[in-house]
């Protein structure tokens, strides 16, 4: 079964939030997907359990090689997205607890940035635990979230390429 999933944490006061990224662009996508034999979720543990629920989706290392995990990613700039496959965590903790529960790192990412950019490209992201925390947890400007929305028909492109044409072939044509 391929498998979508889209880290975030339930619950009203966390909608729109930047650490809701993956279970923003799920749900874009999943629109754009309907016709494909794509199962996709958003799990409604908090961020730093989604591995429990991802667990109960991936039975073998077939499974495991059709999953696909999207997330935010503070260290890219909003509209920026890049797949990635068999990496660390990186610090993020849902992510981690997904490595943590399969017992392996050998599945697909989408990282979707959330970080303010200058009109050069340079990265403006917050400075401090703190500052991290409340970032992450802020909502988006309308407007941001029409850049995510732009972003959607993209991923959903991405996701496509990577089911039916491989990682490699979708890391070549979106990791640009």
């Amino acid at each position: 079964m391929k498998l979508v999933v889209g880290l975030g944490n339930p619950g009203k006061e966390y909608e729109n939030t930047r650490h809701n990224t993956g279970r923003i662009l799920v749900n874009l996508i999943e629109k754009k997907l309907e016709s494909q034999r794509i199962k996709f979720i958003t799990p409604d543990t908090f961020m730093n359990n989604s591995g429990r629920e991802v667990i109960k989706f991936i039975k073998s290392k077939k499974d495991l090689k059709d999953l696909v995990v999207i997330y935010d990613d503070i260290d890219l700039p909003l509209g920026k997205m890049k797949i990635s496959f068999n990496r660390s965590a990186g610090g993020h903790r849902g992510l981690a607890s997904i490595i943590r529960a399969l017992k392996s790192e050998e599945f697909i990412r989408i990282r979707i940035g959330i970080s303010p950019a200058t009109p050069s490209g340079k990265i403006k992201k917050p400075k401090g635990e703190k500052q991290v925390i409340n970032f992450i947890l802020g909502k988006y400007k309308p407007k941001e979230l029409e850049i995510l929305k732009k972003l959607s028909k993209k991923v959903a492109e991405a996701v496509e390429v990577i089911f039916k044409e491989g990682k490699e072939k979708a890391m070549s044509l979106y990791n640009g």
